[in-house]
């Protein structure tokens, strides 16, 4: 650097002070973008190649493209001179309530985890007929699944005197359940109890 100062005009030398750390900060901008260009191509790969639903990926781009944010804001702001002391103490302190919100959001997070089981495992797809059981013995919640989204399980009951209406079960309470699940449409639960007592 210094070799380079001595061939450069007296004026170009005042505003290397700004120039260079612009420069630095241009490129770390760069690297980050072209980081989740790439990790966002990788994981729509992933996603056809092992035909993963778009409503596990958009949270999974999220995530990456936060944690790119995040680290490339904290490469900018030491570039432009914010001491890593006051970095480290802004970042304990939001990790803190982090924690506490984490506490406080524990049953929606819950539901996330779990519906990111049921996109992965398939336990059930949407179209299937499933019975959700509070026992093994006692009926419980049938229907055709409508739909799986990151909170609930949408059910679409078939069976009078409800038929038509739909049901929001928490993803999180599936998981906690003995859950039926049907290779066609269910027994009417007249001709099911009948079949079971006899």
């Amino acid at each position: 650097m210094q070799l380079w100062q001595t061939h450069l005009p007296d004026w170009v030398q005042d505003w290397l002070e700004v120039i260079v750390p612009g420069v630095q900060i241009l490129l770390i901008l760069f690297i980050a973008w072209l980081l989740q260009y790439l990790l966002r191509r990788l994981v729509r790969r992933a996603g056809t190649r092992w035909q993963l639903p778009g409503e596990l990926l958009s949270p999974i781009n999220g995530l990456i493209r936060w944690i790119i944010v995040a680290g490339a804001m904290v490469l900018v702001l030491e570039r432009m001179g914010v001491s890593a002391t006051a970095l480290w103490t802004a970042l304990t302190g939001f990790a803190t309530v982090g924690a506490v919100a984490f506490f406080a959001a524990w049953s929606v997070l819950s539901n996330l985890f779990c519906a990111l089981l049921i996109f992965t495992m398939r336990p059930y797809r949407v179209g299937d007929y499933i019975e959700v059981l509070d026992t093994a013995e006692k009926v419980g919640a049938i229907g055709r699944v409508v739909d799986i989204n990151l909170l609930y399980t949408i059910l679409e009951e078939h069976a009078p005197p409800h038929s038509g209406a739909w049901l929001q079960i928490p993803n999180s309470l599936i998981f906690q359940r003995v859950v039926r699940r049907f290779r066609g449409i269910p027994p009417p639960p007249a001709a099911a109890a009948a079949n079971a007592g006899g």
